[in-house]
């Protein structure tokens, strides 16, 4: 006796017979692993001989591989390891107890941030497949593919507009006294590098008087301890930033025109992401070498320099040291930074994993890749937080002020606080020029992934274009990028650039992850999933797989699920500093958030409309992976697989027609 069932788990147990439409017979054959021995690609390149584009030594003629393992990986640190690593680990560290966030922030990364790491990994390299076609795996679900690449698209319009922030002030870190030191010619009168008192309580003829400052010191009288009350000042490094770096407008309103340095700066970026991308990953592959290698080379100059300064261990027990709070474990929302964090830092659900990986050779083991490429990630950032305390606590020592008043975040820590405090040192030049070169490089690595995520949606549809006109499409789509990031570097160019990014870059890409792992988990069925990387990395024990089930159809998803719903529930309108944003604004913001997940259940309905049968068999077939569905070439497919519709030819075979039932003995 048997029980029917269809999609799910289908080789949970026992073996299959199967009654199954003439387009899928090959989802019905037992789990047979081929015998084969696993052989994953070396780091080095070998001895192979190879063509001018190295497609010579490639296993997919018709996609290409990575040359090396090390191509590889440090892509995928590059895309992992980003800008966030520097400007906002560190912050949510010392904002959450210190030392003791390391606590919920390594269980995050083991519950929710490496499982769905080696989930997309899997699947890209599994299928060969970028993050639409992947989702052949689910036909009804192909919409979140879609919404990953949008969001990509938001994201890379911004974030390279931040690329060029960081050029800027490369640039300017050529003089020999930084522009930002001293309150020149742009400064007002709120500017000053030390705090000017406005006024206090004093002692005058035996009695004690409130009076303004000038009085005090022209009286040759002094202020009663605690009474003081100090002027609003700004740091010359602030108002530079927003008078001069950004010539930043009273708000989304007041474009103003655009910066045209800024606009020179971006172009500079666009034309380093196209220049690194004009051979997809053969070109992209050797350049991380550099970029994703050298921003480690800078940290340790940093904190080296930095552990030398007076106060620095001062800025070091704040981050990490004895002030560290345990007691902040007890609050909720230090685990919902701890998660976020980490899903953010991983970059998962973006599309870029799924894109990287689908160029790896079908037996490389994606399994200790996502361990390597997520243990690195974190300790980069727990790295990182030690440069950048050291040198805050020392710019606390100088400015005789605690550390707590010189800490922060985002645009602010790395164009505002981290700035000023390298101002201070002797040859700041040369430490400023070293920090952004940095920030350029953390930025780029990160850019070249999102890049390659769309150009590899590209060669998706269009095999045959990308193969022929690679560099003219890839300059094209830089171009369109670039075009459309000029908005950003208007006078109000900021307030776009937080616009996107609180949007874009928020829940919907949380709404994608919840989809993306009850689709492959709950839907396409995650022993069957499992059976599917064994092989690629070759058979495993249960017990191997007990962690990675635990984790797939139970912790991840309500990790994920509680995020998500977090994050709604405390969605607030969009603001930068104090400045809100007019209700128009809000308004874009929407329209573009919804532009990016609307086609979730756009492609789902029109799967469900091409489909053939009554409504419930319309959706059930559009539950079950495609006939395409199923490794790239052919000689990696195996029993499992040998009656699937070849990915290279069949591109009408999307959707199953016929609903194919399951019967399990």
């Amino acid at each position: 006796m048997g029980t029917w069932s269809s999609g799910g788990d289908m080789w949970a147990s026992g073996p299959v017979v199967v009654e199954q439409s003439i387009l899928t017979p090959w989802r019905c054959c037992p789990y047979e692993h081929p015998a084969r021995s696993i052989k994953d690609f070396s780091l080095s390149h070998g001895k192979d001989s190879r063509s001018s584009d190295g497609s010579d030594g490639d296993e997919n003629k018709e996609r290409g591989n990575w040359s090396s393992k090390g191509d590889y990986l440090l892509s995928m640190v590059g895309y992992a390891v980003g800008l966030g690593n520097v400007w906002r680990f560190p912050y949510l560290t010392y904002q959450n107890g210190g030392g003791a966030f390391l606590i919920p922030y390594t269980l995050m990364l083991a519950l929710a941030g490496l499982p769905l790491f080696f989930m997309e990994c899997s699947l890209g390299q599994f299928a060969s497949q970028g993050p639409i076609y992947v989702w052949r795996i689910l036909p009804l679900f192909q919409g979140v593919g879609f919404t990953m690449v949008i969001i990509s698209a938001f994201v890379s319009v911004y974030y390279n507009v931040i690329i060029a922030y960081a050029i800027y002030y490369l640039f300017a870190s050529f003089q020999k006294v930084l522009p930002w030191s001293e309150c020149f010619s742009w400064a007002d009168e709120f500017c000053s590098k030390t705090q000017i008192v406005n006024d206090c309580n004093t002692t005058l003829h035996g009695e004690i008087i409130h009076a303004n400052y000038t009085f005090v010191t022209s009286n040759n009288l002094t202020c009663i301890n605690g009474t003081i009350n100090y002027k609003p000042v700004q740091f010359p490094s602030e108002q530079y930033w927003n008078k001069v770096a950004l010539q930043r407008s009273s708000g989304l309103d007041e474009t103003g025109n655009v910066v045209w340095y800024l606009a020179l700066c971006l172009l500079l970026a666009w034309m380093i992401v196209a220049a690194a991308l004009f051979k997809g990953i053969k070109s992209s592959g050797k350049v991380v070498y550099f970029t994703a290698l050298f921003p480690y080379v800078i940290l340790l100059i940093l904190l080296v320099r930095g552990a030398t300064l007076e106060g620095a261990m001062d800025g070091i027990q704040y981050y990490i040291g004895r002030q560290s709070n345990f007691t902040k474990l007890m609050e909720a929302e230090v685990w919902k930074d701890a998660a976020t964090q980490i899903f953010y830092s991983l970059s998962v659900a973006w599309g870029g994993l799924v894109a990287l990986s689908s160029y790896n050779r079908f037996n490389n083991n994606c399994y200790s890749d996502a361990i390597t490429v997520c243990v690195v990630n974190c300790v980069t950032s727990v790295f990182a937080g030690f440069a950048v305390f050291s040198i805050l606590g020392h710019m606390a020592f100088v400015s005789q002020r605690p550390v707590s008043e010189v800490v922060n975040s985002g645009f602010n820590l790395a164009f505002v606080a981290y700035p000023e405090a390298l101002s201070k040192l002797p040859v700041s030049p040369l430490w400023s020029f070293l920090f952004f070169f940095m920030l350029l490089l953390l930025g780029l690595d990160s850019q070249f992934a999102s890049i390659e995520t769309l150009t590899t949606t590209i060669q998706d549809f269009f095999p045959r274009v990308m193969k022929k006109l690679r560099i003219p499409v890839t300059m094209g789509l830089c171009t369109v990028l670039f075009l459309l990031g000029l908005i950003c570097v208007t006078e109000a160019g900021i307030y776009w650039v937080n616009l996107i990014d609180h949007f874009c870059a928020g829940w919907g890409i949380l709404f994608s992850a919840v989809l993306e792992v009850a689709g492959v988990v709950y839907i396409y069925g995650g022993n069957r999933f499992i059976q599917d990387i064994e092989m690629m990395i070759g058979h495993k024990s249960r017990l191997f797989w007990l962690w990675w089930r635990i984790c797939w159809f139970f912790v991840t998803p309500a990790l994920l699920m509680a995020i998500l719903l977090w994050s709604l529930a405390t969605f607030s309108p969009p603001s930068y500093g104090s400045v809100q944003y007019p209700t128009w604004g809000s308004a874009v913001g929407w329209c573009m958030i919804i532009f990016c997940v609307i086609w979730i259940p756009i492609v789902a309905i029109v799967k469900i409309v091409k489909a053939e049968g009554t409504l419930f068999e319309r959706i059930a077939s559009c539950c079950q992976p495609a006939a395409n569905w199923g490794p790239y070439l052919e000689r990696h497919r195996g029993e499992r697989y040998s009656h699937m519709v070849d990915p290279k030819k069949e591109k009408e075979h999307e959707i199953p027609t016929v609903f194919g039932l399951i019967y399990t003995q």
